[in-house]
């Protein structure tokens, strides 16, 4: 009859009740202990309801915390440079960044909901970022490799067509160097060319001779 009733809309969850019966208590406790512990009594819920996301992270990504830490502002660190705190009213979830550029609110929410939300999408953003970061340096250093072996392959060729392109020059083909004149042959070069000067002279003079007479 009960069941009837409630109809299957009003599915019950423990860990939902769970989940509105501490954040009651730490309501409660805003006004009772110290600020912080119900501050970081707000992060360990919200831990809680991230635990099962940061388990399906791969077991090679090593880049998440998902660790509250005390001091004077708990805070519940998701990487290195992102972390949840609560506002200054104890009820406002923080989702800040530390960026280049200083640091950036990504979400500011009463619902634990929404922060849970979107720090989920930010996990699996960084996830997707690593792996494309990872896909690139494989492939840069795959086209290193190959570049190297068809560099390799080509000096290869050239030092075996090298000897080859030399056997084909004949030696009759290949210019030998002038050797210098010695002293005797440079002698022999000037007498010729004076006998030569010689032989002309005489001849004009008898040119000259019989012209005359």
């Amino acid at each position: 009859m009960s069941e009837g009733a409630r109809g299957p809309g009003n599915v019950r969850s423990l860990n939902d009740a769970l989940r509105k019966v501490r954040i009651a208590e730490a309501d409660r406790t805003d006004g009772v202990v110290d600020l912080q512990e119900a501050e970081r009594a707000r992060l360990d819920i919200l831990a809680e309801e991230l635990r099962s996301v940061f388990a399906e992270v791969p077991a090679d990504n090593d880049q998440f915390i998902l660790k509250v830490a005390g001091g004077p502002q708990p805070r519940l660190w998701i990487d290195a440079t992102s972390f949840v705190m609560v506002g200054r009213d104890r009820r406002t979830y923080r989702f800040l960044k530390d960026t280049r550029l200083g640091r950036t609110i990504v979400l500011e929410s009463n619902s634990i909901d929404d922060v849970a939300d979107t720090v989920t999408n930010y996990v699996a953003e960084r996830i997707i970022e690593r792996e494309r970061a990872v896909e690139g340096d494989w492939l840069v250093k795959r086209l290193a490799r190959d570049g190297a072996a068809r560099r390799g392959k080509g000096a290869v060729a050239s030092d075996d067509a090298a000897p080859a392109f030399a056997d084909a020059v004949r030696p009759a083909d290949r210019v030998r160097p002038a050797r210098p004149l010695d002293g005797r042959a440079a002698g022999w070069v000037a007498a010729g060319f004076l006998g030569g000067i010689l032989i002309g002279v005489v001849a004009v003079l008898i040119y000259a001779w019989a012209g005359a007479g």
